[in-house]
């Protein structure tokens, strides 16, 4: 490169770079160094720098001086860094691949652009398997992404090109990336890791936990939107004068010695299967089954020891104009509070397990009433079935049939069909929930609509319209009345029975709302979205008062704790993340599943967390402990197996529903399916 060549394209550097002083510098100091030469004078002070003959420096330039429009060096530079990466000591080895995905996601969106679409379509598609697995979502977002235009129209691009990537390294594998870059002049690679990384780094030896949740996270615009958010103050306690209340001031919950010798008054009369599969329904026969594989008194005393070290929860009041309880179910739920197991880790449930056959792969969703009475179940035909179990078990069947060959269509007092069929909507049904009497069901659909159906009646009484696109969840209030839906279209609503119209309407996610969840006290919902994120919504203003962020793939299921304190979220990979509601933070991840984590649900005194996956097992999580880690604990990456209980495998079943009933039974639903050859 001849000098004139380099002081022109020194110039166009900083004039494109925006240093405009300097250029003006330079063009004066070139302009006096012709004007020496041309006449008889000495040479100028600017010339004895001579940087034209500095090898090192020239050597730098000439990096600089190659096209930045050559799509090429993206590709080497980033092939090179990834080799290096991948031949790396196993012990630095997965901390230095946490750069890799940044690093291409950036590269390709600089090649898109610059306006080379088939060499970022190439880049992309010669590299995307390596982050297919933890980043698949993300990927196929960002493959829609073509032209520049698109880098500012898609939220998703915009937002990754605004934020940064804070990455976790120990400093020896820090210092062994800094000398790579700078050995081979990767300055491509090193401007993209300097503008888009963050590197924390700390002391010691690197962490052997590969699953470090807080490894990776983003940082930016976003993340200043969530700590600000996160300062707003809320009202997790319960609410005041609740049932719950009333049997604590009036003492009059029941030891578990005497529920023992209640129970054994009637153990001689369970003699009929008739008999049998009624207490099913309510719960008789499997509370003792219950007592009959535990040590009685002893593990009572230990599961009472437990639940009165947390600290009681605060009271509030209610936002909503709360519906009127009547007699019969108020003292219906008291009898069951009563008659609660106190469960721990050393006193572990009864699970019922309902498994649908012949679904044909029709089934979507399933929920279970709060006794375990009534089971229902959505499908793709756009129909809902409700069983009831106690006419199940008087048949002399267990098995809820998805489909019938006879007698499927018209429903008739000499119907051989063993459950209410319910039709109305025009698409599939993808979720349906109990009113707490079980008096009600509400479904939602890709119809856009929900519906609310009468279990008495086996009628379908309002349909509601607001949602724009499909409806993925619904939920009924914990005290009926009120329910919650989210939806395709990025929103999440509240609803009352008794108006067609939505109250409010929870907008802010950046994709589709795939799940939500009440607080127990009804002042705020939950929702869990495809862009990694749960949001807590305040139910009287409809404003975002949390945003908890640590999910690496879609949020598909939720669960509040019984006292408010806690909320539980299973995601796409199968991580389960424990969150502090006041704090916004993630207590603990809990690692265990390997596939989807359908259902989440709570024991009744919130010292358990069951959860269902895709993975045909149920999961029992020791929340106390939990909920107690040191720091040096939570840093520890093999804490997180050892919360898990104890692992319940169905057969061929992925778990669709999950329910602890009031008397801390442990519900569980889904459809079997063929084992892949």
């Amino acid at each position: 490169m001849d000098p004139e060549q380099l002081d022109e394209f020194v110039m166009g550097y900083l004039k494109k770079k925006g240093f405009n002083g300097a250029a003006k510098q330079l063009q004066d100091a070139l302009h006096h160094n012709n004007n020496n030469n041309n006449g008889t004078g000495s040479s100028s002070s600017f010339n004895s720098t001579d940087y034209h003959n500095d090898p090192e420096l020239t050597k730098l330039i000439r990096s600089f001086s190659q096209s930045e429009n050559d799509p090429t060096r993206y590709r080497n530079g980033y092939s090179n860094l990834r080799s290096w990466a991948y031949n790396s000591l196993d012990l630095y080895k997965h901390e230095l691949l946490r750069v890799m995905y940044p690093v291409f996601i950036h590269c390709y969106m600089d090649l898109v652009g610059k306006g080379h679409t088939q060499e970022a379509r190439a880049f992309f598609n010669s590299f995307r398997k390596d982050h297919e697995m933890i980043h698949l979502r993300d990927l196929q977002k960002l493959e829609g992404v073509l032209v520049p235009s698109h880098l500012e129209e898609m939220e998703f691009a915009r937002s990754l090109r605004q934020s940064k990537v804070n990455i976790k390294i120990c400093q020896y594998s820090y210092d062994l990336l800094l000398q790579y870059l700078h050995r081979t002049e990767s300055t491509l690679m090193l401007g993209i890791i300097n503008e888009h990384i963050n590197f924390q780094v700390y002391s010691g030896q690197p962490n052997s936990s590969s699953d470090d949740i807080d490894a990776v996270t983003i940082v930016g615009s976003f993340q200043e939107t969530a700590d600000h958010v996160n300062q707003k103050e809320i009202q997790w306690g319960l609410l005041e004068d609740s049932l719950e209340d009333r049997l604590e001031k009036t003492g009059s919950l029941l030891t578990d010695s005497e529920k023992g010798q209640g129970e054994s008054k009637d153990g001689d009369v369970d003699d009929s299967n008739k008999k049998r599969s009624t207490e099913i329904g309510k719960q008789g026969s499997s509370l003792k089954k219950l007592k009959k594989d535990k040590a009685g008194n002893a593990t009572a005393k230990v599961a009472r020891q437990e639940t009165s070290t947390v600290s009681p929860a605060p009271r509030v009041k209610s936002e909503l104009a709360l519906p009127v309880m009547s007699t019969d179910v108020e003292e219906s739920i008291l009898e069951d509070l009563r008659n609660r197991v106190q469960l721990s880790s050393v006193a572990m449930p009864s699970v019922s397990f309902y498994t649908f056959v012949n679904t044909h792969n029709g089934l979507n969703c399933a929920s279970i009433s709060h006794d375990g009475s009534l089971v229902a179940g959505g499908f793709s035909d756009s129909s809902i079935k409700v069983w009831d179990m106690a006419k199940i078990g008087q048949a002399g069947s267990g098995a809820l049939q998805g489909e019938s060959d006879t007698n499927d269509q018209v429903a008739g007092p000499n119907s051989r069909r063993n459950y209410t069929l319910l039709l109305g909507h025009s698409g599939p049904v993808y979720s349906a929930t109990f009113s707490p009497p079980g008096d009600f069901v509400l479904s939602s659909s890709a119809d856009t609509t929900i519906r609310l159906w009468s279990t008495q009646l086996n009628a379908n009484l309002v349909c509601y319209k607001g949602h724009n696109y499909p409806v993925w969840d619904v939920q009924f209030s914990p005290f009926g009345h009120y329910f919650a839906s989210c939806s395709h279209d990025r929103t999440a609503r509240i609803w009352s029975m008794d108006r067609v119209q939505p109250l409010r309407i929870m907008a802010g996610h950046l994709s589709d709302v795939d799940c939500v969840q009440w607080h127990p006290n009804c002042n705020y919902i939950a929702t869990g979205s495809s862009d990694k994120t749960v949001r807590l919504w305040d139910v009287q203003t409809g404003e975002c008062v949390r945003i908890f962020i640590g999910h690496r793939s879609m949020v598909l299921s939720l669960a509040m704790s019984p006292d408010g304190r806690y909320m539980a979220s299973g995601d796409e990979d199968g991580t389960i993340m424990m969150w502090d509601l006041s704090t916004a933070r993630c207590i603990t991840p809990l690692m265990g599943h390997n596939s989807c984590v359908w259902s989440l649900s709570y024991s009744g005194e919130g010292s358990l967390l069951a959860s269902g996956s895709a993975d045909c097992t149920v999961k029992l999580w020791d929340v106390t402990s939990s909920t107690k880690l040191t720091k040096a604990e939570e840093k520890n990456g093999n804490s997180n197996r050892l919360r898990s209980l104890r692992t319940f495998p169905t057969k061929s079943t992925p778990v669709h529903a999950l329910r602890f009933s009031r008397r801390n039974l442990l519900f569980a639903a889904g459809a079997i399916s063929k084992p892949t050859s």
